[in-house]
């Protein structure tokens, strides 16, 4: 039974990545031949008002930063000119989605920002290439992706992430109630013996303990000093999450070799019909 359970906890976990997933495709762009063409007519007049308007009080009139990021002589933008356009209808971290300006306002608005203060691309920016630079993976999702939790959780993924970790846990405690314990208890003190590997195995299990909790913290102040910068830097919660996983795992580790070799048991009653299976 633990292994029946830990196998469905498998397959369940597979259909909820496979949900999780389905976030990754992209919304197709729709690309208007007549904001095409007034991309190039429009941008440096419209674009310097609607930066005017909506983002200079954050970044500055010139560019120069303040609240928001500077975006003169940004290296980074004139090299993903799209990056610019997803900046400007998503948002991220203290900047909101501009969802109040019109399509045209904000290819105006990214033209200015990548023709300006110092910034210059090639080509006007377009839906064209906004369409061609959304075919690959948003670096968004795949931070979320790393996360294992998109940013809307749906009851069918809550159910079967749940459902994941009963059946896990289930699974778990009973293979190792068989490792420690035996399949058959019979009444009476079981004696325990270590060995020279039990006793090497749980030294390794608590070096490891200590040595991830360290780098754990360390991760932690790092990802802290991060938000704290001028220009705020998103943690590593993957880093964080496996960190604290393998700080659980060795102190399980670590319990399971002291309750199977170092530690004597005593069983009163046998009882064939347990609660459990195992």
């Amino acid at each position: 039974m633990p292994w029946v359970a830990i196998v469905s906890a498998a397959i369940m976990w597979i259909i909820l990545l496979f949900l999780f997933n389905k976030e990754t495709a992209p919304e197709p762009v729709v690309v208007d031949p007549a904001v095409v063409a007034n991309i190039s007519k429009e941008w440096p007049t419209l674009g310097k008002t609607v930066f005017a308007g909506n983002c200079a009080g954050c970044h500055g009139a010139e560019g120069q930063g303040g609240v928001g990021p500077k975006l003169a002589g940004d290296g980074k933008l004139v090299k993903d000119p799209v990056y610019v356009h997803t900046m400007i209808t998503k948002g991220k971290g203290g900047m909101p989605a501009q969802s109040q300006l019109k399509e045209n306002e904000v290819y105006a608005v990214a033209n200015y920002v990548l023709h300006s203060w110092g910034n210059t691309i090639e080509e006007p920016l377009t839906p064209a290439q906004v369409a061609e630079g959304q075919t690959k993976i948003d670096p968004a999702v795949l931070k979320n992706r790393s996360r294992f939790v998109p940013e809307d959780l749906k009851l069918i993924e809550i159910f079967l992430a749940t459902f994941v970790m009963v059946l896990l846990t289930y699974g778990l405690i009973g293979l190792y109630s068989v490792w420690a314990e035996g399949m058959e208890l019979h009444p009476g003190i079981h004696k325990v013996r270590s060995t020279p590997l039990a006793t090497l195995g749980i030294i390794t299990t608590m070096a490891l303990t200590v040595l991830f909790s360290v780098l754990f913290v360390r991760q932690m102040v790092t990802d802290f000093a991060g938000w704290g910068a001028k220009e705020p830097v998103a943690p590593n919660v993957t880093a964080e999450g496996f960190y604290a996983a393998m700080i659980l795992l060795m102190l399980a580790a670590s319990i399971g070799l002291y309750k199977k070799y170092f530690m004597d048991g005593e069983v009163l009653v046998e009882d064939a019909s347990g609660e459990f299976p195992w």
